[in-house]
């Protein structure tokens, strides 16, 4: 506001005041992200800027990920996306993440969240609203559209899909096992009669190890958490089910002790490399596997007490930070990135699960990857993790208790672990 002098009086100079104040929590509000909080209608102003991003996401494994960047790059050369490889543990991806959105930082562009992220990157104003008709959802799995919206708003758009499966050696199991008892019997079997472990998860004490004994109590027809997270719905009976399964391995020895220091990698590679039977892991292992084993691999659904089991939602879902400068380029990246098109060449040369409802029903895909089938399966009835915006810190302390009760000497027992677990976990819920 500018006034010339002979009418700048008191009031006038309050008047400016009065503006300039405003002007500096409008800028304020703006830095720190608030305004990403604000109703979809408004998104327009949020997602302005066009030019160069990044897109920050885990360590690709597989080499697939440069490929379809440089088709973007081919077509958009003054929107050019570069591609920051964060660790390959979600744990650590996280860390990073949060560090660099707590210091408002732009170096990140589009974000590679674990689905289970969605609530607490958009509870800490980290990312911005998206709007649902700028993306064909209702083409989407059912189940994986959910892990991407939060308070009714969508903050992020489905890329991959996730759920567990049990791999395992065809060329040494006749009828893949349905139950924990199955499972057990014939790891037995095969690690006398031949050189090879038997059965392997992510057991370390990390995010992969809260998802596998989430799998289990599922499995043995509990919750460790509600849906939205803010109840302790944990059954100390079906927890205790679910760690003695384990722990019964790892005393009998068809769990390898080594398997307490696997990640997804180590898993993976134990199992491509004919170093077990049985393997717990993501669809993603399948392609390195079956490039090295051939028709020796398959995959079934995880098994559960009585029965199949139940597996965890997993994923990638792609948002935009609200610290990024170059957001409508973001979207327009994302759009691409989720396209069917693209979505296509993720599975097929990425061997990741897609999105689109609609290739889990492709017979020249089916053909290729006879997994689909079950992985749909999986899929449409794995149940999500809790979508709390304090998940971390609650699956944080699921796996520091389980990895102490698996790591030798076993000496605690099952009960009194689901005991003290279900006690610390409603600490957390009171104090938040």
């Amino acid at each position: 506001m500018h006034l010339p002098n002979t009418y700048v009086t008191s009031a006038h100079k309050e008047e400016i005041a009065v503006f300039r104040r405003l002007a500096l929590v409008l800028a304020v509000l703006t830095a720190t992200g608030c305004a990403a909080t604000g109703d979809e209608g408004g998104d327009t102003a949020r997602t302005g800027g066009t030019g160069p991003i990044t897109f920050a996401t885990g360590r690709d494994t597989t080499a697939y990920l440069q490929p379809l960047l440089d088709r973007w790059n081919q077509a958009h050369p003054a929107e050019k996306v570069t591609l920051i490889e964060l660790p390959e543990a979600a744990d650590e991806q996280r860390a990073q993440m949060v560090a660099n959105l707590q210091a408002r930082s732009t170096r990140y562009d589009v974000l590679g969240l674990d689905v289970v992220w969605t609530a607490e990157f958009a509870e800490n104003g980290w990312i911005i609203p998206l709007e649902r008709g700028s993306f064909p959802l209702d083409k989407f799995l059912p189940p994986v559209v959910k892990t991407a919206i939060y308070k009714d708003k969508l903050w992020a758009v489905p890329y991959t899909s996730n759920a567990g499966l049990l791999y395992y050696r065809t060329d040494l199991v006749r009828k893949p096992p349905r139950t924990w008892a199955e499972l057990r019997q014939q790891a037995q079997q095969i690690t006398k009669k031949h050189d090879i472990e038997g059965y392997a998860g992510q057991f370390l004490a990390y995010e992969g190890l809260t998802v596998n004994f989430s799998e289990a109590v599922q499995s043995a027809g509990g919750q460790i958490l509600s849906t939205d997270g803010t109840q302790v719905t944990l059954d100390p009976a079906s927890a205790t089910t679910a760690l003695e399964f384990l722990q019964q391995g790892l005393r009998e020895g068809w769990i390898p002790e080594e398997s307490l220091n696997y990640k997804e990698e180590e898993s993976r590679l134990a199992f491509q490399e004919g170093r077990l039977a049985f393997a717990r892991n993501w669809p993603h292992a399948y392609g390195p596997a079956r490039n090295r084993l051939g028709d020796k691999i398959a995959v079934t659904t995880l098994p559960g007490p009585d029965g199949p089991g139940s597996s965890s939602l997993g994923g990638i879902n792609l948002a935009i930070s609200a610290y990024s400068q170059h957001q409508q380029t973001a979207t327009e990246f994302i759009r691409y990135f989720t396209s069917l098109e693209n979505e296509r060449r993720v599975l097929t040369e990425g061997s990741f699960p897609p999105v689109w409802t609609e290739l889990y029903d492709d017979p020249e895909l089916i053909e290729r990857f006879p997994y689909l089938p079950v992985l749909k399966e999986s899929i449409l009835a794995a149940e999500p993790r809790a979508a709390s915006p304090h998940y971390n810190q609650l699956s944080l302390v699921i796996a520091s208790t389980v990895a102490k009760a698996l790591n030798p000497p076993i000496s605690e027992t099952a009960d009194d672990v689901a005991v003290s677990l279900k006690a610390e976990l409603e600490e957390i819920i009171r104090t938040q």
